[in-house]
């Protein structure tokens, strides 16, 4: 991993293959305002549009908010007025993306916690397979 030094911050470039987002690591001042006004000054918005399609539940949440959206805002102009479906409709949206990306977001961490507690038994496995080994061919 290189690192080049830019403006006071280090910036680490990694392998192509993993996020191409840069890593700022910056020494703190001491001072909570300056550093937060540094900190906000490296956030670009645009820049994470962009990549709103690589953030995991990111895009499966805001299509099913924006469905639902469309859906009970349409049913709700239709009864109520313009207004009140609109309200609906923005309601709704939000609702149905933050629940999706919730349920999305814990069931990819129920998946990370099962595949750490396989890695974790993995060794177990085979020292009770060459324990089992032992046994047999010793027994003989």
């Amino acid at each position: 991993m290189s690192s080049d030094s830019v403006e006071g911050t280090q910036v680490a470039s990694s392998q192509p293959s993993e996020s191409r987002r840069p890593v700022y690591r910056v020494e703190s001042t001491g001072n909570f305002w300056h550093d937060a006004r540094e900190a906000f000054k490296r956030i670009s918005i645009a820049d994470d549009f962009q990549r709103l399609g690589e953030m995991p539940c990111a895009r499966n949440s805001l299509m099913s908010g924006i469905a639902s959206g469309v859906g009970v805002g349409v049913i709700r102009i239709m009864s109520a007025g313009f207004l009140v479906g609109s309200h609906w409709a923005v309601g709704t949206f939000m609702v149905v993306s933050l629940g999706t990306w919730t349920v999305c977001q814990r069931n990819i961490e129920a998946e990370r916690r099962k595949l750490q507690k396989v890695v974790e038994e993995m060794p177990k496995r085979f020292i009770k397979q060459k324990d089992n080994t032992i046994d047999e061919s010793g027994g003989s």
